[in-house]
């Protein structure tokens, strides 16, 4: 039974999730938390501050002993807002992996959106209407559209606590021109989030991070302390129930009203909000009030769950083909690929059949390139993708394809694992993959032999389609210890040009496999 770990570098908190896999289920063995305040100094100044690294340090170390102390068979590290803003990034990045042995991840808003999206929905028994997912951190907020437990639409906004209250309350209690001013730029961003989102007909409100759950906390203490309400079928008053309480907008509106006329002291006292999160609730308060005011939306109902959880799940999906998610997983970035190839005027009909021959020859030839299963997928990604240049230029085109899976939003994808799909798809032309290519800069150098040997499939797979519209050919190859065999049976306008494109990639075959190749007719 595997471990994961799950670590959220946050621009406010830093958080540790550890579960184990049960029965091809989640199940959580521990949980941590420390604020460090990592986007403070980004949000001023461009840069993380030396006392914000070595907090953030402090806390991650101490992860370690407990990752270590569980037996953590894997561990993703994810950063988010702070990071993807700040000009030492990478300065910090090397500091952790130089402290800790690990690599920390830099994610998208939209790749942040997604995994919470995952997150939460894993737990979600009776979300399968339209569903709005909150997420206000320190950095920035992801707004998820999710319909039937699918993601719609999903936005990332620089609506973050943290952020708001270093730009505009610089004072204590919050200054009345920054209050007015963050206020503005509040409902600036939320009417294109909104715009894009679309909120109509939504059937439910879930908030999440430590805002969510402050706010929660008070509003449930307003309401008790208001006496005994109606019962409603739809809503639970208490936290002891199975469905949390619904927080409503007009009560979360008064709140945001009275906290920003309240000094730090005085906010501390709240029932829910804590010292350290008393420091932002202001900002984080006006956010949801103007959020849930302006997409007419009745309240919100808190989830615990959030980022590391859906890197968790999606850990279990990647690696488990039994649990109850993997399937979905498995769609959701197929559809992805399918998506950007489109975006780029690539017709995935007309990629298909590389993509077979791609996949078939991955399997037939496992003997000989011994490449790990995830493989599989990134041939098939590389095959959809390969043209995908061409949207810039046909000239050239495998450059700019290498570029534009490696940048490009792709679901289910780490930044490494867009990289590998993209070097496969780079080095179908006249050139070979170097270990000191730009396409092969950011990839693992113990990855690198497992790249050369896709990318002769990869050609091989490219050589077999030779701009034929219906007219596939069938292969087979057949392997002896010398050589390999390609048995192509002709189509209705023979193989000779697939045959010639097959011998052109003999010396290449050669080289990275140490094998003859040769194509024959069966």
């Amino acid at each position: 039974m595997p471990i994961f770990a799950a670590i959220d570098i946050g621009s406010n908190s830093v958080r540790l999730k550890i579960a184990r896999v049960v029965a091809h289920q989640l199940k959580s063995l521990h949980e941590d938390r420390e604020v460090t305040r990592l986007g403070a100094s980004v949000f001023e100044t461009g840069l993380v501050s030396p006392e914000a690294m070595a907090n953030t340090l402090r806390a991650l170390k101490r992860f370690q002993r407990a990752v270590q102390s569980h037996a953590v068979d894997k561990i993703r590290v994810v950063a988010t807002s702070a990071m993807r803003d700040a000009r030492n990034g990478p300065a910090f990045q090397a500091w952790v992996k130089a402290e800790t042995g690990w690599d920390m991840e830099i994610i998208s808003g939209l790749e942040e959106g997604r995994l919470i999206h995952r997150g939460v929905m894993s737990a979600e028994q009776g979300a399968g209407g339209r569903v709005l997912l909150i997420d206000l951190g320190g950095g920035s907020c992801e707004i998820t559209l999710s319909e039937h437990k699918r993601i719609k639409e999903t936005i990332s906004v620089p609506l973050g606590a943290v952020r708001l209250t270093g730009e505009f309350l610089s004072a204590d209690p919050a200054p009345p021109d920054g209050l007015a001013q963050m206020r503005h730029f509040i409902a600036r961003e939320l009417r294109r989030a909104r715009r894009r989102v679309q909120p109509e007909n939504v059937s439910l409100v879930i908030g999440t991070s430590g805002t969510a759950a402050a706010l929660s906390d008070a509003c449930a203490a307003v309401a008790k302390a208001a006496g005994p309400a109606k019962k409603s079928p739809r809503r639970s008053t208490t936290r002891a129930t199975s469905t949390p309480p619904i927080a409503p907008t007009p009560i979360v509106r008064k709140l945001a009203a009275k906290i920003a006329r309240l000094s730090l002291a005085e906010r501390e006292t709240i029932p829910g909000i804590g010292p350290r999160r008393a420091e932002i609730i202001v900002a984080g308060s006006q956010v949801f009030a103007e959020l849930l005011e302006s997409f007419d939306l009745p309240g919100f109902r808190y989830s615990p769950l959030g980022l590391r959880d859906g890197i968790l799940v999606q850990m279990l999906a990647e690696t488990d083909a039994r649990a109850s998610g993997h399937r979905e997983f498995e769609q959701e970035r197929w559809e992805s690929v399918l998506a950007t190839a489109k975006r780029y005027g690539v017709d995935p009909r007309q990629a298909e059949p590389v993509r077979a021959h791609a996949l078939q020859l991955f399997k037939e030839l496992k003997p000989l390139h011994g490449l790990p299963p995830e493989y599989e997928n990134w041939l098939a990604a590389a095959a959809i993708l390969r043209d995908t240049g061409k949207f810039i230029n046909h000239q050239g085109h495998h450059r700019h394809s290498q570029y534009i899976i490696s940048s490009s939003e792709i679901y289910g994808y780490t930044p490494v694992q867009r990289t590998l799909v993209s070097a496969i798809a780079r080095y179908l032309g006249k050139s070979r993959p170097q270990p000191g290519d730009r396409a092969m800069r950011n990839i693992p150098a113990d990855e690198h032999k497992n790249v050369f040997r896709a990318v002769v499939i990869m050609r091989l797979a490219v050589a077999l389609n030779q701009d034929r519209a219906s007219d596939v050919l069938r292969v087979a190859a057949r392997l002896y210890p010398k050589r390999v065999y390609l048995e192509v049976k002709p189509g209705r306008t023979g193989a000779e040009l697939e045959l010639w494109s097959l011998r052109k990639e003999a010396a290449y075959f050669r080289e990275v496999f140490g094998r003859e190749l040769l194509g024959t007719l069966a």
